[in-house]
């Protein structure tokens, strides 16, 4: 893919941005890679935020980077259950989710999608809905009975997300899947978004979270963790 020239950089480019020099130091470096965005916590929230996020992915896929951008919607979930007087139990840090509230969950997220897409379309952005029940691409298998429908990705439709973004649009991938049997299962978003960020082999995952990072016992922030410290640390 060829870049982006000068004078085009600086129309795209925010005005308070980097330097076309520095945008291209990188877009040499990553723009035949793919790069998957997980967006989470009080991004959500805050519109603000939201906001501020949603123009810089706009600019990321007008500079011709290769975005996935995958969401959840935890606190908007937990809103609305809260709403219709739904109690909540968790099993770490997963939501147990029956019939009634997977209904719930599905509905929210998928209107969140759709509202994430709307957004980006507003900056002149092409995006795509993916989700459970419109243009899935992610197979589930249940992770135990005592969590209900909660799955984890068994199977990650990659031609259709590689398609997406060849024909310069991100695609927005909802948190659900569905099982073999086309019913839908709620998955843990930073999950859905290193199985995605796994099965396309991507130069990079970014987790935009409102948590500060991977915690000691004494509940100080690791600033460095590299592969092997990591599944030390799982053990």
């Amino acid at each position: 893919m060829s870049l982006p020239k000068e004078e085009v950089l600086l129309k795209i480019l925010p005005i308070d941005g980097p330097s076309p020099q520095e945008t291209k130091k990188y877009l040499d470096k990553y723009i035949e890679d793919f790069i998957v965005i997980k967006m989470g916590g009080s991004v959500l929230s805050d519109k603000n935020l939201f906001n501020t996020l949603i123009e810089d992915i706009a600019v990321l896929n007008k500079l011709g980077l290769s975005i996935f951008l995958i969401h959840g919607g935890g606190a908007k979930i937990s809103s609305k259950l809260n709403e219709l007087k739904i109690e909540s139990n968790f099993i770490n840090g997963l939501r147990v989710t029956d019939d009634k509230i997977i209904n719930n969950v599905e509905n929210v997220l998928v209107e969140f999608n759709k509202e994430i897409v709307k957004s980006l379309n507003d900056q002149f952005c092409k995006a795509r809905q993916i989700n459970s029940k419109e243009n899935n691409v992610i197979t589930v298998v249940p992770i135990s009975n005592a969590l209900g429908f909660v799955g984890k990705p068994s199977h990650i439709k990659t031609k259709i997300l590689i398609n997406l973004v060849k024909s310069n649009e991100i695609p927005v991938i909802a948190s659900l899947g569905l099982n073999e049997n086309g019913q839908t299962f709620n998955i843990n978003a930073d999950t859905a978004a290193g199985s995605i960020a796994k099965e396309l082999n991507a130069r990079r995952l970014l987790i935009l979270s409102d948590v500060e990072g991977v915690l000691d016992k004494e509940k100080k922030l690791i600033s460095e963790i590299n592969s092997q410290k990591t599944k030390e640390m799982i053990n």
